[in-house]
């Protein structure tokens, strides 16, 4: 039965234990870039780490819409996390009317809902990492990079922006946080500004059934050899 118990328990602990709890704060390291990049630096999708150095520490991926500001390799910080559907971005870099100049009157909400929606086409246009990132940039701080560039499919910064603002309504908002450095923000010097996409709920439950599964199975060998 130690099988049976360590499926269980592991399923338990898939459920009840968050990406990271949203509107609160956590440590974050990032870990890993994926190799792609633009001939100087490279771009989203990149990995880290939240909870770090805690039990519950989980490895996500992150992507970056910050190019005013750097991170390196290993860096440990204390981040904000902001669920996109909670309405409130005080705490993060671009909702922050205070911090970004080029929020003006743009709903922050939207914002972030064209930036998630942006972060949903990575994994379907993995030869577009850079005019996706440049997009993730661009909507952000304006004019950062040429919009007029394409990657292998043809599709500009420009089209890409076109299409975020056409289709952001397609996202759930509850499926992303923001993760942004904890204390006085700043528009530069600080920690780079990452988005996270979370588990949506329908997928915990597969996981779940996919244990629960094993479990029968398990347990009906067993019957049938005993």
């Amino acid at each position: 039965m130690k099988l049976s118990k360590t499926l269980w328990v592991s399923a338990a602990l898939l459920l009840m234990t968050p990406l990271a709890h949203a509107d609160s704060t956590t440590t974050l390291e990032f870990t890993g870039v994926n190799g792609a990049n633009n001939g100087v630096y490279y771009v989203s999708p990149y990995t880290g780490k939240l909870n770090y150095g805690t039990s519950n520490a989980q490895t996500v991926v992150l992507f970056c819409d910050d190019i005013n500001n750097e991170v390196s390799m290993n860096q440990v910080w204390n981040a904000n996390v902001t669920s996109l559907a909670s309405g409130n971005f005080s705490n993060t870099r671009y909702g922050n009317g205070s911090v970004n100049p080029n929020l003006g009157g743009m709903s922050p909400q939207i914002l972030y809902e064209e930036a998630a929606w942006l972060v949903t086409q990575f994994s379907s246009h993995s030869a577009d990492y850079v005019s996706l990132q440049y997009a993730l940039w661009d909507l952000m701080t304006p004019g950062a990079e040429p919009t007029n560039f394409a990657n292998v499919d043809g599709t500009t910064v420009a089209q890409w922006l076109a299409l975020a603002g056409a289709n952001y309504g397609q996202i759930d908002p509850a499926s992303f946080v923001i993760a942004t450095n904890t204390g006085t923000l700043a528009y530069r010097g600080q920690v780079q500004e990452f988005i996270v996409q979370t588990p949506e709920p329908a997928t915990g439950v597969l996981l779940l059934f996919g244990v629960v599964s094993m479990f029968l199975l398990f347990r009906r060998n067993r019957q049938l050899s005993a």
